[in-house]
């Protein structure tokens, strides 16, 4: 399986509210989502599923990046991605979704960080790795060893690829 790790995009600044839940992005945000998803377009990167923490930032990070990608099926939601979220809940939702090639999961920290360290290391807690809002990573789970980190972009990487490759970090629109 391939597995993509992807941090919410940029949703301004931790409100210490119950409502916190329902923050949505801010416009960096919603840039950085246009950003990654022609990245991965540009990577080639297909999914077989995509699965989000149902907090409304890493929804709409998720729903603006399938758009992006053109990804065809429903989006899933799932509390093993919310930001309380332990590593034993996000393993069971591997083994949930074994059978796919490739799989996206978008999420919070400092759990989605963790989960991905903790899984390229084989659960040791001395490698770390710190996804940015708007970070993807990419891992490979098959083969005879340990799952392997193939990289991690940041959003400002992401954007400088991007504008090197000539692709607007804006969608295009008419001007009257």
């Amino acid at each position: 399986m391939i597995l993509y790790f992807l941090r919410h995009a940029s949703a301004g600044q931790r409100q210490l509210t119950a409502d916190d839940d329902k923050r949505p992005l801010d416009n960096d945000g919603i840039e950085q989502c246009g950003l990654v998803g022609r990245m991965l377009i540009s990577l080639g990167a297909e999914f077989d599923r995509i699965i989000t923490s149902p907090l409304e930032r890493a929804l709409q990070t998720a729903t603006l990046v399938a758009r992006e990608i053109k990804f065809k099926d429903q989006i899933q939601t799932d509390e093993a991605l919310r930001p309380e979220a332990t590593y034993d809940s996000f393993r069971q939702l591997l083994r949930r979704h074994a059978k796919a090639e490739s799989l996206m999961v978008v999420g919070h920290n400092p759990n989605l960080s963790e989960f991905l360290s903790l899984l390229i290391s084989d659960g040791s807690a001395d490698t770390s790795i710190y996804l940015k809002k708007g970070g993807l990573a990419r891992v490979e789970l098959e083969g005879r060893g340990a799952p392997l980190l193939n990289w991690c972009l940041t959003p400002k990487l992401v954007r400088k690829i991007q504008e090197s490759m000539g692709t607007s970090s804006r969608p295009k629109t008419s001007r009257k």
